[in-house]
């Protein structure tokens, strides 16, 4: 591969060099503040993103996610996570149905896998054709930038990786918690025993559309906590923003209680006190 091709490492620490939960949580306060200003700034100038988050299964893309919407505007962050195409949806152009889902202005649209489920998990477990699949990796560069880079979105691509021990020990713990069991699908196992052939998919796909305009960013994420960090970090300094003065309301004086009306409610039936 080329210099110009290389893909970017976000970062590739020690997956043994652990940071405390009180370093991480105070690091990400601080990322989720400029997120928030990102936001203003996003809405202001009537800014759109796309990002998209690939990656191996159990590599993280939910939880990520999840930290940047957390204290951030579902009207401007936008977590699209599509299900399986519908019988229509299969005969459309391949990327429509994704397409649909681009940003307005004021908008930053995460998908949680994307178009490129044909390079991975449509190739590896043949819901594609071969002519489908090398159509798909000729076609999404001049996509990524006609449709979107020289339309003025910015598009910025993540994949999350985790080494093969790793996978599997999420996998065993998602097993073993309850709550995580909603996590769990034969399609999701079945990349542990396809490793290898999901890392020649992966492999050819970033490969194929790795490029200056819509560059690869991997982020090594064995380590959560880090990778949850070092992506955020790398969004935040990826898109010029700049803090925009907001005029915050001011709390008005409450109207005096009208001699009629009593405090509380009267009517409906309150919820049992259990805690």
């Amino acid at each position: 591969m080329s210099k110009d091709k290389k893909q970017e490492v976000v970062e590739a620490p020690d997956a043994s060099d652990k940071i405390s939960r009180k370093q991480f949580e105070k690091e990400l306060r601080n990322l989720q503040v400029e997120l928030t200003r990102l936001q203003t700034w996003v809405k202001d100038k009537g800014a759109r993103v796309i990002v998209v988050f690939e990656g191996r299964d159990t590599a993280g893309k939910g939880g990520v996610i999840s930290r940047i919407t957390a204290r951030t505007s579902p009207r401007i962050f936008r977590h699209i996570a599509l299900p399986a195409p519908s019988d229509r949806q299969k005969t459309q152009v391949y990327i429509q149905r994704y397409i649909a889902q681009f940003p307005a202005a004021g908008e930053i649209i995460l998908f949680d896998r994307s178009w490129y489920n044909r390079a991975g998990v449509e190739r590896v477990m043949g819901f594609c054709t071969d002519e489908e699949y090398e159509k798909f990796l000729k076609m999404v560069p001049l996509v990524e930038q006609e449709m979107i880079v020289n339309n003025g979105i910015i598009l910025l691509k993540y994949f999350l990786d985790v080494s093969q021990e790793e996978q599997q020990r999420r996998f065993e713990a998602r097993i073993n918690d309850p709550m995580k069991h909603w996590k769990l699908s034969p399609m999701d196992t079945e990349s542990v025993r396809r490793w290898w052939d999901y890392t020649a998919a992966y492999q050819r796909m970033i490969e194929a559309t790795h490029t200056p305009w819509a560059p690869w960013h991997i982020v090594p994420a064995d380590n959560k906590r880090r990778a949850r960090l070092n992506l955020i970090r790398h969004l935040l300094d990826s898109i010029p923003y700049k803090k925009v003065h907001e005029a915050l309301p001011k709390i008005p004086k409450v109207q005096p209680r009208p001699k009629n009306v009593t405090e509380g409610l009267r009517a409906g039936q309150p919820i049992p006190s259990h805690y």
